[in-house]
């Protein structure tokens, strides 16, 4: 017995067992942790995936049309199937976003005017739809039991949520006619002027003059380079169908030179088919239809199609000229045109009534060649416009009484139009009452007819009806072929020269006053038009001019 006892006390195996057993509480509360943090991350990160993709579903109903905080609430709330696997299920895997309407920077879904990256900060809170541009989205919190932590089910992660922010991308412009105009409000040096707000000019006269070469200035008007040279500038300018692909919206390339030919694409949409047009826009082939109202300062002897001047349906027949002022019986200047007086504001009283008027420049550029409008080089008027003269020419009014013609004052009714803003009605706004009156057969010319009225003079009859082809009415999903949208640049910051890339500050929406010919104070290069507003878009209702394509993007 004392020999064994003195081999058991020398014996060693099995001495590692204490140790194993004393680390084996350390290795399995590693273990624990570690699988309970990689338990937790997998969850977070679950539940920011749900978060960007909710802000991303937000952020891409954020257009600035109507409803569109509404929208984007619900996109937020009810268009994503997101769901955790790795959280405590108490209300379920499905992860959710507290429903939002409102316009405002509470709730899950806050809307904000804008979003500093640099230091991760919101801006000021949206008030509009028009005004939210970035979307903050917070899914609902959840937690995660440790499960082999020691003292199982005493730990948990405690409440975890995830936020994303979102806005929507520049995108791409489509469907716009390849033009572009000079910022006109552009200054420069200290304090100079970078931006330009067109609703801030809404009715006022805009005299673009075709720039090119390195003599950019703001006014000046110029075209985009979709390629395929002047006759794609051409047909783009008078085409019913608009440019694709689409052109990058947040930069833009520029067309070298002027293309002189363009504003005779244009003047296809008032009915006017001039020499050089290319066959594209040929005559009654459809592909370059005018307005339905097409009133304007030029006429034109009675079409071959049917016996009367006033009558509405026309044929298209080539034997009709509808050329300017070339070969026989094509469209002319008449008798006496409008020439008002600097001096009075008024027509030239030697002169008379003219004998056809359309659509009238502002006083302060129809007085003389550069007029005396005063101010960003005289490209803006005032909207100070001869309304009496051009109701009195075309329907026999005296004074303000075109206040109150039927058809005006319903159509003024119908669109919100107070007897007050009538008496300063602006040339878009008559040119669509006129359209409206057109399409219903109600409009009434001078002498009673419903669409041409003869010269005081001569044979010549001035038409308010597109005869020398089928017309293309405006609609929800049909242009008006009256209103061009163009790129606003920065043309002297930009140093605009040549073909240059050039982010856009803008897209505007402008109404074509008139035709774009040689008259005693115009030059055929000029387009002069009237401004409607920021550019327009679908949005479920109205006119549109253009389509924007944009792509949602995460910004946190």
């Amino acid at each position: 017995m004392p020999c064994s006892g003195r081999s058991l006390l020398r014996n060693n195996d099995g001495a590692v067992a204490p140790t194993i057993a004393l680390s084996l509480i350390a290795l399995v509360a590693v273990g624990g942790v570690a699988f309970d943090y990689s338990r937790l991350a997998t969850m977070h990160t679950e539940l920011q995936q749900a978060a960007d993709q909710a802000a991303l579903a937000a952020a891409s109903q954020l257009d600035a049309s109507s409803g569109a905080c509404a929208r984007a609430g619900a996109a937020a709330a009810q268009l994503l199937n997101n769901q955790t696997y790795f959280g405590n299920y108490g209300s379920g895997r499905q992860v959710t976003v507290a429903s939002e309407t409102a316009c405002d920077a509470t709730g899950s879904v806050k809307f904000y005017q804008a979003y500093d990256q640099t230091t991760d900060t919101p801006g000021a809170a949206a008030t509009t739809d028009a005004n939210a541009k970035f979307v903050v989205v917070t899914v609902d919190a959840r937690q995660a039991n440790y499960a082999l932590t020691p003292i199982v089910g005493v730990f948990n992660s405690g409440a975890i949520a995830a936020t994303a922010v979102a806005t929507l991308g520049s995108g791409a412009i489509c469907k716009v006619p390849p033009l572009m105009i000079c910022n006109p409000t552009e200054t420069t040096g200290p304090g100079g002027v970078q931006t330009f707000d067109p609703d801030t000019y809404r009715g006022r006269g805009l005299k673009l003059e075709a720039g090119g070469g390195g003599a950019w200035a703001p006014g000046n008007y110029g075209y985009l380079d979709f390629g395929n040279g002047a006759p794609a500038v051409e047909q783009a300018m008078g085409s019913n169908i608009d440019n694709d692909p689409c052109v990058d919206a947040a930069t833009v390339q520029t067309k070298p030179g002027n293309t002189a030919s363009a504003p005779t694409g244009i003047n296809t949409r008032f009915d006017i088919y001039d020499n050089g047009l290319i066959a594209y826009c040929a005559q009654g082939n459809g592909n370059c239809s005018p307005a339905v109202n097409v009133i304007k300062d030029v006429v034109h002897p009675q079409f071959t199609a049917g016996t009367a001047p006033d009558e509405v349906a026309k044929t298209s027949n080539p034997a009709d000229n509808c050329k300017l002022a070339n070969g026989q019986d094509p469209w002319n200047p008449p008798g006496t045109q409008y020439l008002p007086l600097a001096s009075t504001r008024q027509q030239d009283s030697g002169l008379g009534d003219p004998t056809n008027m359309g659509s009238p420049r502002d006083i302060c550029h129809a007085v003389s060649p550069s007029g005396d409008c005063g101010g960003n080089a005289s490209r803006f008027g005032d909207g100070n416009w001869d309304r009496d003269l051009y109701f009195k020419v075309n329907y026999g009014t005296t004074g303000t009484n075109w206040q109150s013609l039927g058809w005006l004052t319903s159509w003024a009714s119908a669109n919100g139009l107070t007897s007050t803003q009538v008496q300063t009605i602006s040339r878009y706004n008559v040119y669509r009452a006129e359209a409206a009156a057109i399409i219903a057969g109600t409009l009434r010319r001078a002498d009673g007819t419903t669409d041409a009225k003869r010269q005081a003079a001569g044979t010549s009859f001035a038409y308010k009806n597109a005869r020398c082809a089928a017309p293309q009415a405006a609609s929800a999903t049909v242009k008006d072929r009256r209103v061009l949208t163009a790129a606003v640049v920065n043309c002297v910051s930009g140093s605009v020269q040549g073909s240059t890339h050039i982010a856009p500050i803008g897209w505007i929406d402008m109404f074509l006053v008139e035709p774009s010919i040689n008259r005693p104070r115009t030059g055929a290069d000029q387009i002069y038009v009237e401004i409607i507003g920021g550019a327009t878009k679908p949005d479920g209702g109205g006119p549109f001019q253009y389509y924007l394509k944009q792509r949602p993007r995460l910004v946190k």
